[in-house]
């Protein structure tokens, strides 16, 4: 009974996730959701902008607290480990959501484009969540969202974890997920100050994050593979690393 109240609970986590991805799209591009980053009723621009740092700065921490490798220890004490990735996706899943609720807009316009020149902005848009979406098959989708964990517990299964490969877009860069997010967030028709915000934000966290926290813990778990790994391709932006001499 356990391990199928934990099947439960995984599928319940990974589509809470499906909604709050997908949704995702529709916020940041102001696109078929009843509530995006430009709609509500706006307030002045200090509160506005302190909410809203407030909402990503929640999202932020709980995302880099949950994935460090010492908390995932504390925590599998306390829970299954087969639940552990399933739980890391419905709190990060949840947290979205609750800013997509609470975000305050900031209409503002900073740039508007028209005609032909919005067309290819949108479709570079659509192009970021492509290369987000992909990337996530090209290491390991089910495993990524704790999908693999809770089908071996539920086999008497060991819990593994993919082992590290170099596919695809992992040629190009270490982190196309990074990537496809940053060309979503700032290929916008038309950029607001709180589009502006979002994408600055969340662009200099994923830097900030990648660089100093991920990769720390890819080098750790992985040793002299990733090292050299790191040498021969960007982190995020493809096309930036060059041959000595």
């Amino acid at each position: 009974m356990k391990k199928v109240l934990i099947v439960i609970y995984g599928i319940i986590a990974y589509l809470i996730f499906l909604v709050a991805f997908l949704y995702a799209i529709g916020f940041v591009g102001n696109l078929f959701v009843p509530k995006s980053i430009d709609t509500g009723e706006e307030i002045s621009l200090v509160p506005a902008v302190l909410i809203n740092l407030g909402l990503l700065s929640l999202f932020a921490l709980q995302h880099s607290i949950m994935a460090r490798p010492a908390f995932k220890k504390w925590f599998t004490k306390i829970i299954d480990p087969a639940m552990e990735r399933s739980t890391y996706i419905l709190l990060s899943s949840l947290i979205l959501l609750f800013m997509y609720w609470k975000w305050q807009p900031m209409t503002t316009i900073v740039w508007e484009t028209e005609n032909i020149v919005s067309l290819i902005v949108m479709a570079i848009f659509f192009l970021g969540w492509t290369i987000v979406f992909l990337s996530t098959f090209m290491i390991s989708h089910f495993e990524l969202f704790g999908l693999t964990q809770i089908y071996q517990n539920f086999k008497d299964q060991s819990l593994t974890y993919p082992e590290f490969q170099v596919n695809w877009f992992y040629k190009l860069v270490r982190h196309p997920l990074m990537l496809g997010f940053i060309i979503a967030f700032w290929a916008a028709p038309t950029m607001t100050y709180g589009r502006l915000l979002f994408a600055v934000v969340t662009t200099a966290y994923m830097l900030i994050a990648v660089k100093y926290l991920e990769e720390k813990d890819l080098r750790n778990l992985l040793g002299k593979d990733y090292e050299n790994y790191q040498k021969r391709v960007p982190m995020i932006f493809p096309f930036t690393k060059f041959k000595k001499g």
